[in-house]
Formats: structure tokens, C-alpha cells, sequence
């Protein structure tokens, strides 16, 4: 099931500024790329991946200051997406528009509403106790 990509505040806040404006910034980028013609679309798609890797590793980083013992697997979470942004960006540049235009489409925010429910909120409930300045 497709969720359109607009901020959601029941679904996507976290109670944790920093998190909350990094995905509230995702998902317009995110809208973006839905409405981006075919010549906005491949520097809007870079500019999505260079957001989700710098917003990955600055939860990286916050996961091993705070000693978060979910981090194995909330990073390998990370990895793989960010693989196959990396992936589908190759394939952007080799002229497949429509195969990532559809992923964008189909795919990536039903990923992010799930990765947000499952491994984003069990990690701000963490930082939350364990570094309650953040929240």
C-alpha cells in the first residue's frame, strides 16, 4: 500500500526535534521527486540520496554515543537502503528514469513509514532516556 508523501504527524513524529526535521525534509524531498519533470528529476534524486546518507550517519553516530544496542541492525537497515539509492542512482545516470522514478513512486515511503515505526521509534525512545537534551 502507497502512502502519499506528506508529513503525517501521528505516523512520523518521533517527539525529537532533530529526527522529526530530517524526515519532515526526506519527505519533501521525496514529494519533490514525484512532482520533478524528467529534467529536475536525476539532480533532485542525488540530492535525496545525499541526504539520506547524511542523515543516516548522523543516527550512526548518535547510536554509538548513546550506546544503543539495537544499532547492528538499525544500521544494517541503513546500508541496504542507502545501497540501493546508490544502485538506482547508476541506473538513473544510465537512462532509466521510469525504474526509479518508479521505486520513488511505489516504494520508498511505504520503507519509511515502516522504518520509522519499527526501528526510528524504538531508537528516540532510547535516546530519550539516555540523552534527554536531544528530545
Amino acid at each position: 500500500m502507497t502512502h502519499p508523501a506528506t508529513w503525517d504527524e501521528a505516523r512520523h513524529a518521533l517527539g525529537m526535534a532533530e529526527m522529526d526535521d530530517t524526515h519532515r525534509e526526506f519527505i519533501a524531498q521525496v514529494a519533490a521527486l514525484i512532482a520533478a519533470s524528467p529534467a529536475e528529476f536525476p539532480a533532485l534524486f542525488q540530492a535525496l540520496v545525499n541526504h539520506t546518507r547524511a542523515h543516516f550517519t548522523e543516527e550512526g553516530h548518535l547510536m554509538r554515543a548513546s550506546k544503543y544496542k539495537g544499532l547492528p541492525e538499525h544500521e544494517s537497515e541503513h546500508h541496504r537502503v542507502l545501497g540501493e539509492l546508490l544502485q538506482l542512482n547508476r541506473s538513473l545516470k544510465r537512462g532509466h528514469l521510469p525504474l526509479v522514478r518508479a521505486y520513488v513512486k511505489e516504494g520508498l515511503m511505504d520503507w519509511f513509514d515502516t522504518h520509522v515505526a519499527m526501528m526510528d521509534a524504538a531508537l528516540a525512545m532510547h535516546l530519550k532516556k539516555d540523552l534527554p537534551l536531544l528530545s
